[in-house]
């Protein structure tokens, strides 16, 4: 019960943490980024979690082999208490990462649409700007002052678009957008987790015979098939979205996405109790494989990117934010429902659910809306800058529009 409690805290903490981290990192690589590649760059942020993923099963590869030489378990014999060791470790190394980038993390200064649009500081937006884009201030101080002046004017006078979250003229902009972007993540979500769900029915048929393996080295194995799919389809569909992202499109990717998830559920659920069930084979797997391809050059990447693209600066964190919450409701909506409906009369424990075929086709079911409510609703972001995007016609916007874009001596133009 202690040990339930305690990881049940931490991991609530962990969500409170990752989900701050989620809007801001998609909304500070969108804000800093110029609009021909901010889908890319964006992509690349959440493509990280590729890595990170097989980072994990590297990272749990290890400490099993190291605890089943340490230990020398024999097959067949209950778990060893050290195990309890082994586990705590593998989790305690997640922490590396965040204590290595934390005081980088913390010296970020705001975005300069943020510090100048919703802070109302135009001057601080300026020197950071300044450290972060490698300008100097001379070359910002070569627009002509009259203008200046006048945007700092407007940044400062009250806007007839100064509306709260959620109100009635926020629901009439952007009401649309958000409904969007929070129906589109959790769609994906069910799809997603749900098949993340699935995989431990699918490793163990590829394990060796169970009976002579000890618990680590059972551990190293599905840690080994998990580090597989993520270098054959997980992170080859992140990088995919990075190539293709800003040359045709958010919306076109993530319908394809959804497409051609849904086309692969189908496939395998259709015919799972005839065929797949008892022939889990390379077939099976490339199917499945390509199911974390599809989701990842596709909606799963392209719902992190369009909410960073499509909100006014001061709500853009928050709407974020929002759709991602959206987004973990239908994780759980799918990581519970499969997890009922998959069961089979041949399983003990939970009562019997609607079959693995049924609890499929349903998934593919989802996808399907999937595709429908990105063509109707989800707005297309690619190549607009971020206040076209907005469609707020803020005149404090103009300040962000023509500072970044002035000569540098190292480096060019930089446009945002």
């Amino acid at each position: 019960t202690c040990v339930l409690l305690s990881l049940g805290f931490f991991r609530f903490m962990l969500g409170v943490g990752i989900g701050g981290d989620y809007p801001l990192s998609a909304t500070i690589m969108s804000e800093f980024a110029n609009r021909k590649k901010r889908g890319a760059f964006i992509a690349a942020v959440f493509s990280m979690q590729g890595f990170g993923i097989l980072v994990s099963s590297t990272v749990t590869m290890v400490v099993c082999a190291v605890f089943d030489k340490a230990t020398n378990a024999s097959p067949g014999d209950e778990t060893p208490e050290v195990a309890d060791l082994a586990w705590r470790l593998i989790l305690m190394v997640g922490a590396v990462p965040a204590g290595l980038t934390y005081y980088w993390r913390m010296m970020m200064p705001e975005t300069a649409r943020y510090t100048a649009l919703v802070e109302k500081n135009v001057e601080q937006a300026a020197k950071d700007m300044q450290k972060v884009l490698s300008v100097s201030l001379s070359q910002i101080a070569e627009l002509q002052e009259e203008e200046q002046q006048e945007v700092s004017q407007n940044n400062i006078r009250q806007s007839s678009n100064n509306y709260p979250l959620l109100s009635k003229e926020f629901l009439r902009r952007h009401g649309r957008d958000l409904f969007a972007c929070a129906t589109a993540w959790f769609l994906v979500d069910i799809v997603f987790y749900s098949s993340n769900l699935f995989q431990s029915q699918i490793y163990h048929r590829y394990l060796p015979n169970q009976d002579h393996l000890n618990a680590f080295q059972e551990a190293f194995h599905v840690a080994k098939l998990q580090a597989i799919i993520a270098i054959c389809s997980t992170i080859p569909g992140y990088y995919a979205t990075v190539y293709f992202i800003d040359r045709i499109g958010r919306v076109k990717i993530q319908m394809m996405g959804f497409l051609f998830m849904g086309l692969c559920l189908l496939v395998i659920g259709i015919p799972y109790n005839e065929y797949w069930r008892d022939n889990t084979n390379v077939g099976f797997m490339i199917l499945y494989g390509l199911t974390f391809f599809f989701s990842n050059f596709g909606p799963n990447t392209t719902t992190f990117i369009v909410p960073a693209e499509l909100f006014p600066a001061r709500f853009r964190s928050t709407c974020h934010g929002v759709s991602g919450a959206a987004g973990k409701i239908g994780a759980i909506i799918g990581s519970v429902g499969f997890l009922w409906a998959s069961r089979s009369e041949r399983e003990d424990g939970y009562g019997k659910g609607i079959g693995m075929t049924a609890s499929l086709v349903m998934l593919g079911g989802v996808c399907v809306v999937g595709i429908v409510v990105t063509h109707l609703f989800t707005f297309e972001t690619m190549g607009r800058s971020l206040e076209e995007n907005e469609k707020e016609d803020e005149m404090s916007g103009v300040c962000f529009l023509r500072v970044p874009c002035i000569r540098s001596q190292s480096s060019g133009n930089v446009n945002v």
